[in-house]
């Protein structure tokens, strides 16, 4: 009957599947003619020509009815009726839409689904080369004889369900679902597929979009019913999964009370997804009591719903909650695994806690999680986007480069851009010779940033050949790729080559952009091409806002901050918007070249839109405040506030530090309420910047108490700040702030100088015994301090453990030294064999300068080791003085010599000439290294040369009243330090001084 219907059919459709095919398997081919004991012997056809075929290979001629017949014959053996067909299509042949009901039928019957898939697979891609449609195979396999499988239909369907899916083709698949209702599992696969590609599309698009396909797997669930459908388990977990995606979080709800009624016991994934959901819309905190609240009541959940929860919190940087959460996780029994640890170091990456991403990701790895490429990277971005470029370089080639892992473009980007970044392009150029050894092919990204760290570094040759050598090999160059070459020989006063660039990139179709025309715009100014680039500008078809305020760019790059200012009043003027990016420029050089009156201007005229960024208001804040402009400093710290933005740490830290510098003690501490009030936590930086002010407090108090008016209220007053001090400190403590060695350093100088040397040696010892390492600046402040009460037998033991640990002494460590005749004063041992040492036979000393200085020689005596102390006193010399190491002249003018100039040489110690410079009366001179010579030392103090008039006859300039002459020793350290300069240079037998 079956049979008959498909010759009657194919008669009626006029069947032109005639063809010769060709057949490897002779049983098949038997089964076509079963009369044919050897079907290959009775079969003669026309014979190919010789060395076409080998073998057993024959044509043999076929229609669709003959093919249906075998195939039907060859029900009982699935495998090879598939075999038959495939040879048949290899052949030439056309199947038809009985040729495919027929395989189809056979396939499903014996639950071959892998084949089934296959085939309805080439129906589907095959679709524009077939005669017949899908719904038209349905219905053959609808009306076809009976096969013992009363559920064809729905096996088929559920097939085709899943075939459109794979393709992605989902509104046929759903036609398909709802005209021939397949079963619940290819719903669940339909629905599922619709929801993870809806979530696929949100992660490309970085935002919410519309949930069309979310929609649809929610109109599915809901019309279930409809069609005679039950939800099972996982059906109810995918709903709640749409809805949470969506959401519809109250919906997702109703869904578990429904399954409550129906008796089904929701699953750990159900649970976890809901989780999920919370944290995904911004209600982490609720996702985790929700989690709490299930493993309180033994519900069953995964390790996967507490990694959704730490995902949740990192995403909205709630960093110390998500910590919470991992801690939780380990203690409720499960281990933290890669996803939960992933998420962790991501949110703490993302926030910038670098620190405590590795050491995250050093306890992951010593719990035996094997780290992945993913996120290494995520690491050495977190790292790269915090400016740390040489320590992701260098964190990435010594560690993680010898971890076995396999690293991508992506990673090797990463590492690629931080050495361009840091000027080591050479490095750079190795390791991407280096990718392509370790069969990573660099794609277009990679050598764009290789390009690109070549024009950083001005090797434009090097740019220009990558270049040639990315197009020979495959990579055709996009728009990036030449606008950073462009961009590279522009800012290097190479516009013609930029210009060359253009044209070619308009010859290979690639139309330039806006940053095209803003680079050689701003290229042409930096080479003073000024009326080149407004040439230029006039000549573009498409204008914008932003190729002028190219200029401003380019006018700051050449330094010519005056004209970039006035050419942003004239477009400000005419209403031309300025870019954010060239206003800041200027703002900074404004700052840079300290024209603070004109750069108030400017912040005044930007407009409300182009509000500098924090890190802006942190520069000009950080200039002002080391300008010690601090009610210009405030002034910008209140329209930082009034624009919206809210301070951080470190504007907060480096205003105080500010105020602290100008003794303005008061106005730190209020600003110090004023970051706790708004949420911010001071840090161990800025406690340390607050007690160095009260340090900095003391030294003015201290020489005012030169002074004995009011000597007793500024002693009050030095007390009360070490009062101050020590409450600081310790409330940084009980903060759970803990000191580090700068502040440690601080608080001991203070004590120091307040002469409570004791409690300066307790913070030492305390220091020391919290594992942290005293630095040289500790010790001078320890050192000074003991040199300050007297103690100078605790100073050399003190000097004798910094040259034990190795520690180096620097300018201010000598100094104290040498002014207590430490350094001096040490220990030369001699080795003895048992004899007196004549006079002749001691070692020579060089003692210079102090008062008095002492010398030993240890084990002179025979039998007993013995001292010998030689005291050296230094005698007055008649021209001249000594303060400190350093030497002053005193030299008086006369009107002949100041008018007419003289030219002084001035004879040292050792014979040294040093002759001076053209001066202005009761001015000091200072000669570097003409100061007094020190043992062992190579570098010397200065020689201070004052000028003095003749006191009966002033300058110019001068009352007869201003003529009485300071002696040198009256000098303060302020002008000290404002003294002209000169250093001495060889000249012959002379030494010549010059001025700096």
């Amino acid at each position: 009957m079956w049979v008959s219907s498909i010759k009657s059919l194919c008669c009626r459709r006029c069947v032109k599947d005639v063809n010769l095919v060709r057949f490897y398997n002779v049983s098949a081919l038997a089964v076509l003619s079963p009369n044919l004991s050897n079907p290959v012997e009775e079969i003669t056809v026309n014979t190919p020509p010789e060395g076409d075929f080998v073998g057993d290979n024959r044509f043999l001629e076929l229609n669709s009815v003959r093919a249906v017949e075998a195939l039907n014959s060859l029900r009982k053996d699935p495998v090879l009726a598939f075999s038959l067909f495939n040879q048949l299509k290899e052949g030439g042949f056309s199947h038809d839409v009985y040729s495919y009901a027929a395989v189809v039928k056979i396939l499903c019957v014996w639950g071959l689904n892998r084949k089934l898939d296959s085939v309805l697979l080439e129906i589907i891609r095959k679709k524009k080369d077939l005669d017949f449609e899908i719904p038209e195979l349905l219905q053959v396999l609808e009306e076809g004889p009976e096969t013992g499988c009363s559920d064809l239909l729905v096996r088929v369907s559920s097939a085709l369900v899943k075939a459109y899916v794979s393709v992605g083709m989902f509104h046929e698949a759903i036609d398909v679902f709802f005209w021939a209702k397949p079963d619940i599992c290819s719903c669940n696969f339909l629905m599922n597929r619709l929801i993870e590609c809806q979530k696929e599309d949100m992660a490309v698009a970085n935002r919410l979009i519309q949930f069309t396909k979310v929609d649809t797997a929610v109109a599915i669930y809901h019309q279930l019913k409809s069609i005679g459908l039950s939800p099972n388990e996982f059906t109810y977990t995918l709903a709640i999964k749409a809805l949470c995606v969506k959401g519809s979080l109250q919906e997702a709800l109703d869904v578990f009370r429904e399954m409550a009624e129906r008796s089904v016991t929701p699953s750990a994934f159900a649970y976890s997804t809901f989780i999920e959901g919370l944290c995904m819309h911004g209600q982490s905190d609720e996702g985790f009591r929700v989690l709490q609240a299930c493993v309180a009541e033994k519900v069953p959940v995964d390790a996967f719903a507490y990694a959704a929860v730490i995902r949740g919190f990192c995403k909205e940087m709630k960093l110390k909650e998500a910590e919470l959460v991992l801690a939780d996780m380990e203690r409720h029994g499960f281990p933290p695994d890669l996803y939960a640890y992933s998420a962790l170091i991501q949110g703490f990456c993302k926030g910038r806690y670098i620190i405590e991403a590795l050491h995250l990701h050093e306890e992951m790895t010593s719990k035996g999680i094997r780290t992945n490429c993913k996120i290494l990277s995520l690491i050495l971005q977190g790292l790269s986007e915090m400016d740390l470029n040489a320590e992701a370089a260098n964190l990435f080639k010594e560690k993680f480069e010898g971890m076995g892992i396999f690293f991508d473009e992506t990673c090797y980007n990463i590492v690629l851009n931080a050495l361009c970044k840091v000027g080591r392009v050479e490095e750079a150029a190795a390791m991407f010779i280096e990718m392509k050894t370790k069969q990573v092919i660099p794609d277009l990204i990679n050598y764009t940033t290789l390009i690109g760290g070549y024009c950083l570094k001005g090797k434009l040759k090097d740019a220009w050949k990558l270049f040639e050598e990315m197009k020979k090999n495959g990579y055709n160059p996009d728009i990036v790729a030449y606008n950073v070459l462009i961009g590279g020989f522009s800012r290097h006063g190479k516009t013609q080559k930029a210009l060359f660039l253009l044209k070619d990139m308009e010859a290979q179709g690639i139309k330039p952009n806006h940053v095209t025309h803003n680079m050689i715009i701003e290229g042409l100014c930096i080479e003073g091409r000024e009326k080149d680039a407004k040439e230029y500008f006039c000549n573009l078809e498409e204008k914008c806002s932003e190729n002028l305020s190219a200029m401003i760019s380019g006018l700051c790059q050449a330094n010519k901050t005056k004209k970039a200012f006035q050419l942003f009043v004239r477009l400000s003027e005419q209403g031309v918007l300025v870019t954010k990016a060239s206003l800041l420029k200027l703002l900074h050089n404004l700052f840079v070249e300290a024209d603070h009156k004109t750069a108030f201007q400017l912040l005044q005229k930007m407009p409300s839109d182009a509000v500098p960024p924090k890190i802006m208001y942190r520069k000009v804040i950080g200039m002002l405040c080391r300008a010690e402009k601090m009610k210009k400093a405030e002034r910008v710290f209140k329209d930082m506030v009034g624009s919206g933005l809210t301070p951080d740490l470190m504007i907060y830290t480096m205003m105080i530090n500010g105020y602290c510098r100008l003794n303005c003690l008061r106005e730190a501490f209020l600003l110090l309420d004023d970051m706790v009030k708004r949420g911010i936590k001071p840090d161990v930086i800025t406690y340390t910047v607050l007690i160095d002010g009260s340090a900095k407090q003391y030294q003015s108090v201290s020489y005012a108490e030169q002074i004995d008016t009011g000597r007793q209220k500024k002693i009050d007053s030095v007390a009360s700040n070490t009062k101050n001090a020590i409450g600081l400190f310790n409330q940084m403590k009980d903060k759970g702030i803990q000191p580090d060695v700068i502040c440690y350093t601080a608080l001991i100088d203070h004590h120091c100088k307040a002469s409570n040397i004791e409690d300066a040696v307790e913070l030492f010892n305390e220091m020391v015994d919290g594992g942290l390492q005293p630095d040289t600046k500790t010790y001078t402040a320890l050192l000074s301090g003991h040199c300050k009460v007297g103690d100078i037998a605790k100073a050399e033991v003190l000097y004798e453990e910094m040259l034990d640990k190795g520690i180096g002494l620097d300018a201010c460590t000598k100094s104290v030294l040498r002014r207590h005749c430490i350094l001096k004063a040490r220990k030369v041992q001699f080795r003895l064999s048992g004899t007196h040492y004549p006079a002749s036979l001691m070692p020579p000393v060089f003692m210079p300068y102090h008062a008095m200085e002492e010398k030993r020689f240890s084990g002179l005596h025979k039998e007993k080791a013995m001292d010998i102390r030689f005291v050296l006193q230094l005698k007055v010399h008649p021209k001249f003085m000594l303060k400190g190491d350093d030497i002053f002249v005193d030299h008086t003018l006369s009107l002949t010599e100041a008018l007419c100039g003289l030219q002084l040489c001035i004879t040292h110690f050792d014979g040294r000439s040093q002759p001076g410079q053209v001066v202005k009366p009761d001015q000091f001179a200072a000669i570097n290294g003409g100061g007094m010579p020190i043992y062992q030392e190579v570098f010397m103090e200065e020689l201070y040369i004052h000028f003095q008039s003749t006191p009966l006859i002033p300058f110019p300039g001068q009352s007869s009243g201003d003529c009485s002459s300071r002696t040198s020793i009256q000098l303060t350290d302020m002008e000290l330090d404002e003294c002209e300069e000169a250093t001495l240079q060889f000249a012959g037998p002379r030494l010549l001084a010059t001025n700096n």
